[in-house]
């Protein structure tokens, strides 16, 4: 009977979600009451993205990526990752300035792109610089087009941030997306700190590995900026909050 009724709560969340002015309130009550069953299926059955948009479109939206976050860690995601990103970004931004060699080279690149000192441009700078300095390989990551239609772009991409109408700024473009399993599955996004933070939030959502050209950086927010899971860090983020520290 239990089941019976979880699976007519599900379907409630489906069908609000497909009107066009959905019940927040009745989502967020619904996805409550449904969160052991949706843990279930993401952590025993490990469905297709595909098949887990059908299931709970709701979780593809900003707001349920971040209240699904906080039922999974007992975190508010928004307030904690923007919260540290910008605690460490004037450190991070001096550390860049500092780079010698190919790293330097790179990263002076990305602070000529810059356009202010805006918060959402240094959060951007942070960001696309992290993976720079931690080793990464950013290029399999952030994926740019100018039409969302053109899948040969992203295709192959298993965990990713689509950036389009970059034109007017390469680093934070005006349009966002989330990429997964080859698939846009959240659009429109209007910055790519919040892109990164609710993919961040869907990979803990959907029980995902992090991306293995990325696999320092989302460790770096996960342990460092976010203070989750375990506390023994890898040697080169180790090294970088050190730096920060310093």
């Amino acid at each position: 009977m239990e089941g019976h009724n979880l699976e007519g709560a599900r379907q409630v969340v489906v069908q609000e979600t497909m009107k066009a002015k959905p019940d927040a309130l009745l989502v967020k009550k619904e996805m409550d009451v449904t969160f052991a069953l949706r843990r279930q299926e993401v952590v025993k059955d490990k469905p297709a993205i595909n098949q887990m948009v059908q299931r709970w479109p709701a979780l593809f939206t900003e707001s349920q990526v971040y209240y699904e976050f906080s039922r999974v860690v007992g975190k508010n995601l928004r307030e904690n990752f923007f919260g540290s990103l910008d605690c460490y970004s004037a450190s991070l931004v001096e550390l860049f300035r500092k780079k010698k060699g190919l790293t330097g080279q790179l990263l002076a690149a990305l602070l000529r792109q810059t356009k202010s000192s805006e918060p959402t441009d240094i959060r951007c700078l942070c960001l696309r610089g992290l993976p720079v300095i931690l080793g990464d390989d950013p290029s399999g990551f952030f994926k740019a087009c100018s039409d969302p239609a053109d899948t040969d772009v992203y295709s192959q991409t298993p965990v990713g941030i689509l950036c389009m109408d970059e034109e007017t700024s390469p680093l934070n473009p005006s349009r966002v997306g989330i990429i997964l399993e080859g698939n846009v599955v959240l659009d429109g996004l209007p910055n790519l700190p919040q892109a990164f933070c609710v993919l961040f939030g869907l990979i803990y959502a959907l029980h995902l590995d992090y991306p293995k050209c990325m696999k320092y950086t989302f460790l770096f927010v996960q342990q460092v900026m976010l203070n989750l899971g375990k506390s023994q860090l890898a040697p080169k983020i180790q090294t970088l909050k050190n730096q920060l520290a310093e």
